[in-house]
């Protein structure tokens, strides 16, 4: 990976109209990269994503980043789920959960053996190229900070940065608690269902699976944001004394 391809600069913008841009919290590090630069990650992500298709090795809980999927494939399955679990006279229990800062966040070495799936040779030699030695710089009001090298994260506004591989463990590490899961890149959403009696399994099993989740994040330099994680019970009318206090 040319070492020219691995420079970018910072340009924050506000994540949505209407925040204090005086909270750097409230903005988006994009990075800015060259064209070149951008084509060539494009040619790598097609046959990276042919790759892993064929061999099944993407969640199929993942909406984000894929063909014939996106925000609305994640909220249709997730609803259709609840809504026939209540349909059936069940209670359901639905987790958001949000990740702190991501992309920044990413620990190289565990995404290089995350994305080992069978590559090998000069197609990870390239991927770990262009994951190492990379610097930035900030824009801001016509002023540049100075360049420092980036020992983590994946630069945002690029093409292979948000492959979600770096998170597909969670799919499976939720399973093993009986439920089911769905993902859109770094969101994760937690669900089940129950007979309205059995509605303390249901709770208990939440709790051990987010136990887990949490552990796995921590071991995987990922942190979660509980400020914006939401808990949501679902019920029909005539259920909803059945939802714990």
């Amino acid at each position: 990976m040319p070492q020219s391809f691995k420079s970018a600069y910072i340009t924050p913008l506000l994540k949505r109209a209407g925040l204090d841009n005086t909270d750097v919290k409230n903005y988006r590090p994009i990075s800015n990269l060259s064209v070149v630069f951008k084509l060539l990650e494009r040619v790598i992500l097609r046959r990276l994503l042919e790759y892993l298709k064929v061999n099944d090795l993407l969640p199929s809980v993942q909406s984000a980043y894929r063909k014939c999927h996106s925000t609305e494939t994640a909220i249709a399955r997730v609803l259709s789920d609840i809504l026939m679990a209540l349909d059936r006279g069940d209670v359901a229990a639905l987790a958001l959960m949000d990740l702190s800062a991501a992309f920044d966040t990413v620990d190289h070495c565990i995404l290089l053996n995350s994305v080992s799936y069978g590559i090998s040779g000069a197609a990870l030699s390239w991927i770990s190229s262009y994951l190492t030695d990379r610097q930035q710089c900030v824009w801001h009001d016509g002023m540049q900070s100075t360049h420092e090298f980036i020992e983590f994260g994946v630069p945002r506004g690029s093409v292979l940065g948000p492959l979600v591989l770096y998170t597909a463990d969670l799919a499976p590490l939720i399973a093993e608690h009986r439920l089911h899961s769905h993902l859109y890149a770094d969101d994760t959403q937690v669900y089940g269902w129950c007979q309205p009696t059995d509605v303390s399994l249901l709770q208990y099993n939440m709790s051990r699976c987010f136990d887990d989740v949490w552990r796995w994040m921590c071991s995987n330099r990922l942190q979660l944001n509980a400020l914006k994680t939401e808990f949501i019970w679902c019920a029909p009318a005539r259920r909803r004394h059945h939802i714990p206090d």
